[in-house]
């Protein structure tokens, strides 16, 4: 069962769990992968409710979003086995299947082809409406040095999803 929600009326409780991880979801076809991220935000454009979303470029969730330009964001109410985010930030979807691995519950979804996960109940339902790769002469060189350390960086590119529907599974 499913609370609808104003999403809005829990972007503070979102915006105090991002850096702790919250979970992104992502399908394309058969495949449905979920990665913890901790940047994010919540807010308003083009008259839309918008959450973005940062992934880079080496990740799967990228090739799975240039595939189907949908995502959910999946947000802990309350305790979680930190054991879940720690996997999911630091296994890739194109290796296992973390939803086997961890016995993660799939929730369908209301309005997109991408589902829930009922242990995060908090959900929210997004279609991409714009990308914008982040260009590395236009970081300050504190941030540059700090997360793209190496000769070749791994880059982000900022996913505008917009909030199509908000619940919170019960």
């Amino acid at each position: 069962m499913k609370k609808f929600v104003n999403a809005f009326d829990y972007a503070g409780h979102i915006c105090k769990a991002l850096p702790g991880g919250i979970l992104m979801t992502t399908a394309a076809g058969d495949t449905v992968n979920t990665m913890t991220i901790g940047w994010g935000t919540i807010g308003i454009q083009w008259g839309k409710p918008i959450f973005i979303a940062f992934v880079r470029d080496s990740r799967y969730t990228k090739e799975l979003l240039d595939t189907n330009g949908e995502f959910t964001i999946n947000v802990p109410m309350g305790d979680i086995d930190k054991k879940i985010l720690g996997y999911c930030g630091t296994k890739s979807g194109r290796d296992c299947d973390k939803f086997a691995d961890l016995g993660l519950t799939r929730e369908a979804p209301e309005v997109i082809s991408v589902p829930g996960i009922r242990e995060l109940p908090l959900t929210l339902e997004c279609r991409v409406i714009y990308r914008q790769f982040q260009e590395e002469n236009q970081l300050p060189q504190e941030l540059y040095d700090r997360y793209y350390p190496g000769p070749v960086g791994d880059y982000h590119t900022a996913f505008y999803g917009e909030i199509v529907s908000a619940y919170i599974i019960e």
